[in-house]
């Protein structure tokens, strides 16, 4: 990756920088419980059919506020409210919107908001753009080759430091050898001068 500029983010495009793991997988629906408090993050709560054992039936699961027909164990609370990564920040709560898997953005978050269904509040005119794919990925590859290219810089400025730093350590050790040379050459002058005598 020789490249700079536009033909860099192409050349790293085609190699593959953002394709494995990066595409959208399924599609879920669910209403956006909590918004606005972490950046670029929101919960939803999924709605779906479960298989209740102690009643042998399957029972629909409604997202309703906090009302719930059946105690749920608590390590399922993570899994039916996941957090969902808003690029936009567009999502507001009360929305009920389309997610899917396989944008891994953090490791709590692996979803990613596809588009709003059906606004709460506020229009959906008035509030930022839910970017697409293309354009998440288009981000991701420049993020990522910014990455590289910072690695990059830093990588030379420390090979550079290196070298200056070898540079001067042979600078000083050529003036210690030129020192000690001194000092030999004026301790034989003097004990030849000191044999006439």
């Amino acid at each position: 990756m020789s490249a700079t500029g536009p033909s860099r983010v192409l050349e790293a495009a085609a190699s593959g920088i953002g394709q494995a793991g990066r595409m959208y997988k399924g599609s879920k629906t669910g209403v956006v419980v909590s918004a606005g408090l972490m950046d670029k993050t929101v919960k939803i709560r999924l709605w779906g059919q479960r298989w209740e054992k102690h009643v042998s039936k399957v029972l629909i699961y409604l997202p309703i506020g906090s009302l719930l027909l059946f105690r749920r164990p608590l390590d399922d609370i993570e899994r039916e409210e996941p957090k969902i990564h808003d690029p936009a920040n567009s999502v507001r709560k009360g929305d009920v919107i389309s997610i899917a898997a396989g944008w891994r953005a953090s490791s709590r978050k692996k979803h990613v908001v596809k588009h709003i269904i059906a606004p709460y509040g506020q229009p959906i005119d008035a509030r930022p753009p839910v970017p697409t794919e293309e354009e998440l990925k288009a981000d991701y590859i420049a993020e990522r080759v910014a990455k590289i290219e910072r690695r990059e810089a830093a990588a030379k400025e420390h090979r550079e430091a290196k070298q200056r730093e070898q540079a001067e350590a042979e600078a000083r050790r050529a003036q210690k050898l030129a020192k000690a040379r001194q000092h030999q050459q004026e301790g034989t002058t003097t004990t030849s001068t000191a044999d006439v005598d």
